[in-house]
C-alpha cells in the first residue's frame, strides 16, 4: 500500500476507532500556520488533540515518533484551536497518540495512548 494512501486510510480508521471509544470528533486535519493536528475530539469534558501514526513496520514505535519538536508544534496548534473555537486557552485539554497498523486484508488495528504528554 502506498505511503500517502496508507496514511489517509489509517486516519479514516482512527476517526471510527475514536468514535467507538466514546470520543466526539470536532475536526480532522486542523491546520494552523505553525502546523497540523490530525484529529481534534471531545472525550467527556476534555478537548483532545490526537496525533495518528500509521505504519506497516512491526518494529516501529509510533509513540516515540511524537518527539519534543512534534509535541511543541501540537501545543501551539492546540492553543490556536482553543482560542479560535472556544475563545480561550483555559479549557481542559490533553494530547493522545493513536498508533494504527494494517492487518490482513484492508482492515486496521489501533492502540491508543491517552495523555501521551503534558502541556
Amino acid at each position: 500500500m502506498r505511503s500517502h494512501r496508507l496514511g489517509k486510510d489509517g486516519e479514516a480508521f482512527a476517526a471510527e476507532f475514536l468514535v467507538k471509544e466514546g470520543y466526539r470528533i470536532l475536526a480532522t486535519n486542523y491546520r494552523a500556520p505553525m502546523g497540523e493536528i490530525d484529529i481534534v475530539a471531545k472525550d467527556g469534558e476534555a478537548v483532545v488533540f490526537i496525533e495518528v501514526k500509521t505504519r506497516q513496520d512491526e518494529g516501529w514505535d509510533a509513540f516515540e515518533a511524537v518527539d519534543r519538536r512534534k509535541q511543541r508544534t501540537m501545543v501551539l496548534v492546540a492553543r490556536t484551536f482553543l482560542i479560535q473555537f472556544f475563545g480561550t486557552e483555559d479549557i481542559a485539554a490533553r494530547f493522545d497518540v493513536l498508533a494504527v497498523r494494517p492487518r490482513e486484508g484492508r482492515s486496521f488495528e489501533g492502540e491508543l495512548l491517552k495523555d501521551a504528554f503534558g502541556i
